[in-house]
């Protein structure tokens, strides 16, 4: 073996020694630019004449330099990070082993060689200024890599996706800045951001990560036009709909497409991933200004505590069992009619869930926390009684309910059963089993109803304020409009048509609703409940109604078509049942409450109404014989507001049956 394979054979073994040797060349350059930092702070300290004076300290610190520091940023894991995907924890790491290494090195000159002897003095401004020039020569190869990794991986995926399209964000607020993180973090998207927009005009011309801000968003088109914009990214979470709107009908005339970061409902958690943006939807032109609800007081509510959802397949059960998760629960039961909805909301919550629960205990992995799926008809005592045994729920949030106006004006034996039988078995079973807190998800169409959907609510919000009065306990009742999105109901309607071609059926150009998105709604049921005394109908504030046809209007443009040029509007006519308007509270019904929000309805109380038990179990039991003349007429008694449609002078046909409004 010659000479120069034993040399070789020995700088191996010496590197070896290093426990990541991707970061070798590092040491290198720190072997090299050290000393160099060392001699060039006592050159911009001293005079030219004194070099000569410090020659022996100036020497000592650039043999100490390597030598103390490289020990230091090893025992730091200075060499222990992969510099490619450095970021600002890897920055933070630079500074503190810098510093850490400096103060070893400053306390090894002055606390030994000065004392010693060994040199003459040195100045004390060469630590400070050896920290400095350490801090450059250290970092800059580091953040180094890290540019020239990001550049060449942006090249070669951008040739890997073929055409790269260009991007403006509108919004340079937090949203905005996540949003040109996670592009430039994703190269493989093919979206290169040029800059950004915001109406604030202080914004204009300023700088975030290296984007400029350009103009508002009036200026679009004329941006659009200047730097090849094929696509917009609104990062406004907490934008209303007429912002949105705005934006949306600016982008449109540019002829660019448009994607949206989602609004704060949908950003629960505050985290937002670049698979989360998305093309506009109906809901974004209907956002309202962010609720604010008081999350401690919710979550000290539900942490710790079993809780039992009915109805939790359904669109309001379903988010309900989300956000209740999020505040920590002790378990969770979650319990359904419909297999299928159950089976799917179960994995959803609990990836690894597998069932039955009754085959996995608490303690067993698959429950973190345990998560219990069960399938049970509300309107069985018996088998409700089984689940309250097992389970003993301390708080209770009851969705399940029949819902469609139509297709309940057709079968009010069943709605009576579900809406009301059903709310009565989980009521006093949760007197029987001391359920701490009740809510019942109820809704708008319980004002002065017309429908029988609407009446049997109605019977169910008063059942709710008699076991409240009754046990002294907080069990209230939370009554809002139509939700988006929810399942049947008037949006999955009009997208099917669009879908098909035309035409969208409207039932009446003058029908208007209330509207809200479903996590909005769920958060400001959660409040409610948190709320709750006992008693209360608590309503939800939800903005102003917006009439049905320009909800279909909106969603054949999001559809990139135009109503009445390429999909018709038709109007088929108000169904039995159907309200032009629907009320939150009757007049003079309604006080605020502690939350801007939340409403309480005062004036429909149950006093009046005697024998009110007696009566619904009389209801009850016409309904469970079929008699639906008698029904009826129960159900008149119980709610005098109530005025039925004629049902059997106009039976309700399948196409009446077609969506919730």
């Amino acid at each position: 073996m010659n000479a120069r394979s034993r040399i070789g054979q020995a700088i191996a073994r010496l590197l070896s020694w290093l426990p990541h040797t991707r970061n070798r060349h590092l040491l290198f350059l720190d072997i090299v630019l050290l000393p160099a930092a060392a001699v060039l702070a006592f050159v911009l300290r001293l005079e030219g004449p004194q070099f000569s004076e410090y020659r022996d300290a100036i020497i000592a610190y650039a043999l100490l330099a390597p030598a103390i520091k490289i020990p230091v940023f090893t025992a730091l894991g200075l060499y222990g990070r992969y510099w490619q995907y450095a970021s600002t924890s890897e920055q933070l790491l630079v500074v503190r082993n810098v510093t850490v290494a400096d103060i070893a090195e400053a306390a090894v000159v002055f606390g030994l060689i000065v004392p010693l002897g060994l040199v003459a003095n040195v100045p004390r401004s060469i630590p400070f200024l050896d920290w400095l020039l350490t801090l450059l020569v250290v970092a800059a190869p580091r953040l180094s890599l890290r540019l020239v990794a990001h550049h060449w991986q942006r090249r070669k995926k951008g040739r890997a996706n073929g055409e790269v399209k260009r991007v403006l964000i509108m919004g340079a607020g937090e949203a905005g800045a996540m949003v040109l993180r996670e592009l430039e973090s994703n190269p493989q998207l093919g979206l290169w951001p040029v800059g950004l927009l915001d109406d604030d005009p202080t914004k204009i011309r300023l700088h975030i990560h290296r984007y400029r801000i350009l103009g508002t968003r009036h200026d679009i088109p004329r941006l659009v036009r200047e730097y090849r914009v094929d696509q917009i990214i609104i990062a406004i979470p907490s934008a209303p709909g007429r912002v949105i709107r705005d934006i949306l009908d600016i982008c449109g005339q540019a002829g660019v497409q448009t994607k949206i970061v989602p609004g704060l409902y949908e950003l629960l958690d505050g985290r937002l991933d670049i698979r989360q943006v998305r093309d506009v939807r109906l809901e974004d032109l209907l956002r309202r200004e962010p609720v604010i609800i008081d999350t401690k007081q919710v979550t000290s509510l539900l942490r710790g505590k079993r809780v039992l959802v009915t109805g939790a397949g359904g669109s309001i059960g379903s988010e309900i069992c989300r956000q209740v998760m999020r505040c920590g629960p002790a378990e969770l039961v979650i319990l359904g009619h419909g297999e299928n909805s159950i089976f799917h909301i179960a994995r959803e919550l609990a990836p690894s869930f597998s069932p039955p629960s009754s085959l996995h205990p608490p303690s067993s992995p698959f429950h973190s926390p345990p998560i219990h799926p069960v399938i049970a008809d509300v309107r069985d005592r018996a088998r409700m009684e089984q689940v309250f045994r097992t389970f003993r729920p301390e708080i209770i949030f009851h969705a399940a309910a029949h819902k469609h106006v139509p297709l309940m004006e057709a079968n009010p034996v069943e709605a009576v059963t579900n809406n009301v039988l059903g709310t009565w078995v989980v009521l006093s079973l949760a007197e029987q089993y001391d359920v701490e807190r009740f809510v019942l998800i109820s809704t708008d169409k319980a004002v002065n109803p017309s429908s029988v959907m609407g009446a049997t609510k109605r019977v169910a919000e008063s059942l709710v304020q008699i076991e409240a009065k009754r046990s002294n306990r907080p069990y209230v009742a939370v009554r809002f409009g139509n939700v988006l999105g929810s399942r049947g109901s008037v949006v999955p309607l009009f997208q099917e048509q669009i879908a098909r071609g035309g035409p969208v059926t409207v039932t009446h150009p003058e029908v208007k609703r209330y509207f809200m998105t479903i996590p909005e709604a769920v958060q400001l049921v959660l409040q409610a409940a948190a709320l709750g005394q006992g008693g209360e109908v608590f309503v939800l504030d939800m903005g102003e109604p917006v009439k049905i046809v320009d909800l279909a209007r909106d969603l054949i443009r999001l559809s990139g078509l135009e109503p009445d040029r390429d999909i018709e509007i038709v109007f088929s006519g108000l169904r039995p049942g159907d309200k032009l308007f629907e009320e939150l509270f009757a007049e003079g019904e309604v006080a605020r409450t502690m939350h801007e929000k939340i409403l309480v309805a005062m004036n429909e109380k149950i006093d009046h109404i005697p024998n009110l038990e007696a009566q619904v179990e009389g209801l009850v039991r016409e309904a469970q014989d079929g008699d639906v003349d008698a029904v009826m007429q129960y159900l008149t008694a119980l709610v005098p507001s109530y005025r039925p449609a004629s049902v059997r002078s106009h039976p309700v046909q399948p196409a009446d049956m077609s969506a919730e409004l």
